[in-house]
């Protein structure tokens, strides 16, 4: 008797392992974040209502490089977007940490890049923005560090639904955000996430799997 409930118990822990592994390789559905257009249609005399996203916007921007970024450069890709400054003295720093274990834990993945804004195009040149990759270690061809027009770059943060502007009283001359942005293959966007908090970054990595892997299944 006490030899049967050893094994029932036994098989049922199996179990528990089993379906419990299972539920934490499922990957969560992300939503599409931003604003969109609800449109009905009449087809084949049925009332069919049709909801379009907003996909993220033409650009052109400048990477360490002095290569030309643009919406050709992330086709067909998942991007993570994010917007700092060189000489930020506050969030920044972490940010970039942060990042860079995204960058590390996607190196060898080409449907994967990283997009940082500068949002102080006067001082972030092309030279400087080369000088700070240098010192992260990161490539190019995966990690665009960009400078631009500063109009066009406060414009885009916009876009993001994310803060970005000059403030003389913030430390460094400059207030944003620090959230990390995931963009599917569509250019829409699919989470929002906390570039200071490492947590939330492991939720963006598993999320980025999931979109990833979303894409080898519709191949």
């Amino acid at each position: 008797m006490m030899e049967r409930r050893f094994w029932k118990g036994a098989i049922s822990a199996i179990l528990l392992l089993v379906i419990g592994a299972s539920c934490t390789q499922e990957k969560r559905e992300l939503p599409v974040l931003g604003p969109y257009a609800v449109t009905d249609v009449i087809t084949d005399g049925k009332l069919i209502t049709d909801t379009a996203y907003t996909q993220i916007r033409p650009f052109l921007f400048y990477d360490q490089d002095g290569a030309e970024i643009t919406e050709a450069s992330v086709e067909g890709k998942v991007y993570v977007s994010d917007f700092f400054f060189t000489s930020c003295p506050t969030i920044c720093p972490k940010m970039k940490q942060q990042m860079l274990r995204v960058y590390e834990e996607y190196y060898d993945n080409p449907n994967l890049l990283l997009l940082s804004h500068s949002i102080d195009p006067k001082r972030d040149s092309v030279a400087r923005l080369k000088e700070f990759a240098t010192k992260l270690g990161v490539e190019s061809s995966k990690w665009h560090l960009m400078t631009g027009n500063r109009d066009s770059i406060y414009s885009m943060a916009k876009h993001y639904m994310i803060a970005a502007q000059e403030d003389g009283k913030a430390p460094g001359g400059f207030a944003h955000s620090g959230a990390f942005l995931l963009v599917d293959q569509n250019r829409q966007i699919r989470g929002i996430y906390d570039g200071t908090d490492p947590e939330d970054v492991d939720v963006l990595i598993d999320d980025i799997e999931g979109l990833l892997n979303n894409t080898k299944d519709e191949k």
